[in-house]
């Protein structure tokens, strides 16, 4: 199982409230086979509107793993290509104020912890990454504290979440393989299934 502990690198600050998945990957964007290619095209339409300021095309956020939003972040349809762009691009972790439910539960599966901050808290360090771009945070789960510069802000994660991450739990599909063996073990024993094999 792969646990999730701590998150470490360089953060882009993204300010707006209620930003929806069709604003983080537009809807032309999810006739897709597989996933691949999707974080060239994430806040497509934003980037172009924007004539290369927003914060995921400016030079000095290339690279960045922890992406810093405000309230009702990922509201709107239920797409997951919205987080499977962000991933895409290199977005390892999410610091908010609020997350909408079904793109925090995407998030989940896919292990990228979304953890939230009081509004101040996030404007402060939606501040120190503007001026800070090439400083290092660190969000610990353990400690639940985004760590930046000398300073650091009180983070939280429903406890069921955050345990799966500090397990390597979140994975479901690793789960799954990784206890194969018993699922056959298992179903060998299963009448109805002995059953299906012979009808």
């Amino acid at each position: 199982m792969s646990q999730v502990k701590a998150v470490v690198g360089r953060g882009i600050p993204l300010v707006g409230n209620d930003i929806d998945t069709d604003r983080i990957i537009p809807a032309r964007f999810l006739r897709c086979v597989t996933f691949d290619g999707l974080g060239a095209q994430v806040f497509a339409d934003d980037r172009s509107q924007s004539q290369g300021q927003h914060p995921f095309d400016q030079p000095q956020y290339q690279g960045a793993e922890l992406l810093v939003v405000n309230r009702n972040f990922g509201c709107g349809s239920s797409r997951e290509h919205a987080p499977q762009a962000i991933a895409k691009w290199g977005i390892k972790a999410l610091v908010g104020e609020s997350f909408a439910e079904i793109f925090f539960g995407n998030c989940v599966a896919m292990g990228i912890p979304c953890v939230t901050a009081a509004p101040a808290d996030v404007h402060m360090l939606q501040t120190w990454l503007a001026d800070n771009p090439q400083f290092p945070i660190t969000l610990d789960l353990e400690a639940l504290q985004v760590r930046f510069g000398n300073q650091a802000i009180t983070v939280s994660i429903g406890e069921g979440s955050r345990n799966m991450f500090l397990s390597g739990t979140w994975d479901a599909c690793g789960q799954l393989v990784a206890q194969a063996a018993l699922i056959q073990e298992t179903a060998a024993r299963l009448p109805y299934i002995a059953w299906s094999k012979t009808a």
